[in-house]
């Protein structure tokens, strides 16, 4: 979308952000010329000559819809800047193959049978397929990311992938264990979320000519939005809505992750209430019932409540840093997408 187009359109922001239930929403009428190309280009970098089963799962998984949440920021940081060409859009694509390989990946290390209301890949298909499906998506996302012949931008999301690689196996090297601490599962969610929406928001910035400090400031922005969301998913799992989430309540304690609540809850047990979560989660012996009783605990101690804080203060920290970059209509929209992260019910 050109800068004329976009001044034009924020003429009716006041009535546009009444008009959305929520940022993402508005952000995405606002940036929708430049979101149809990112489409476009997953489209078009879905195809493959030779094996059909790649394009059949890609076409599942992207059919699925999502939020395009790291698409959107690439973009949206791009356009505080200014006039930006076409670069900033191949971002947006790669990052977004990037980000549906860690899912298809995700849902093979956890067994998982259903994501956004539907079933998984792996379940689909199978196992093997899944993971071999989003490898072709990571190479995918390089090529377009090559195209842009931008070294610096391509050296944060090379970093940002190596991130998110050490951190799904130390998630997998911490499983089931209640002795996890607090610093190591903000060091796994750093990894596993934060740094995505970090890099997606530090190369917007970076392709449109932002200085050091600024593209700094974009990284720290999205690293404490991506925590935000990591943490009020953790909340949500005890105590959200089913047909929100599209998912089950409860998936994280069914499969023994160790989310924040949990480890504050482990932090303040009992003897008794140790014994529980030993049997429950080291060892895997989940009765019925036992849901109801860890949301039990962690509303009457407290803990949802305190994470849920947590949240809210990880999204002023992103607010905080949006301050240092340019002011612009679509810089109050990813405020509001800041203070939204930490409420949302999906």
């Amino acid at each position: 979308m050109q800068e004329s187009a976009l001044s034009s359109e924020f003429q009716t922001a006041s009535v546009l952000s009444c008009k959305y239930d929520d940022p993402v929403q508005a952000l995405r009428h606002d940036l929708h010329d430049e979101l149809s190309i990112v489409e476009s280009l997953i489209q078009e970098n879905l195809d493959s000559e030779y094996v059909a089963r790649i394009v059949q799962i890609g076409e599942y998984i992207f059919s699925a819809g999502g939020k395009r949440l790291r698409p959107i920021l690439t973009i949206a940081c791009a356009c505080l800047f200014g006039p930006t060409g076409r670069h900033h859009l191949n971002f947006a694509a790669a990052i977004e193959f990037i980000h549906t390989t860690t899912l298809l990946h995700d849902d093979v290390v956890d067994s998982s049978s259903q994501r956004r209301g539907r079933p998984t890949a792996n379940l689909l298909w199978d196992n093997k397929s899944s993971i071999l499906v989003g490898d072709f998506f990571f190479a995918r996302a390089f090529q377009l990311m090559v195209d842009t012949r931008s070294l610096a931008a391509l050296a944060v999301i090379a970093e940002s992938s190596v991130t998110i690689s050490e951190a799904e196996v130390m998630q997998l090297a911490w499983q089931h264990d209640i002795t996890i601490s607090e610093d190591d599962y903000f060091r796994i969610i750093n990894g596993k979320t934060a740094c995505l929406f970090a890099a997606a928001a530090q190369v917007g910035a970076l392709i449109a000519g932002a200085s050091e400090s600024e593209s700094q400031a974009a990284f720290r922005f999205g690293r404490a939005l991506g925590i935000s969301f990591q943490i009020r998913d953790d909340v949500l799992d005890f105590d959200g809505c089913k047909l929100s989430l599209g998912k089950d309540l409860g998936d994280d304690f069914r499969d023994r992750k160790m989310t924040l609540p949990m480890i504050r809850a482990m932090q303040a047990a009992s003897t008794e209430e140790q014994d529980f979560w030993k049997r429950t989660i080291a060892e895997g012996q989940q009765h019925e019932g036992d849901f109801e009783y860890v949301r039990f605990l962690l509303k009457s101690r407290g803990h949802l409540e305190q994470v849920q804080e947590e949240a809210v203060a990880w999204s002023e920290k992103a607010k905080r840093e949006l301050e240092n970059l340019p002011p612009h209509p679509l810089r109050d929209r990813l405020e509001w997408l800041a203070d939204f992260s930490a409420i949302r019910q999906n």
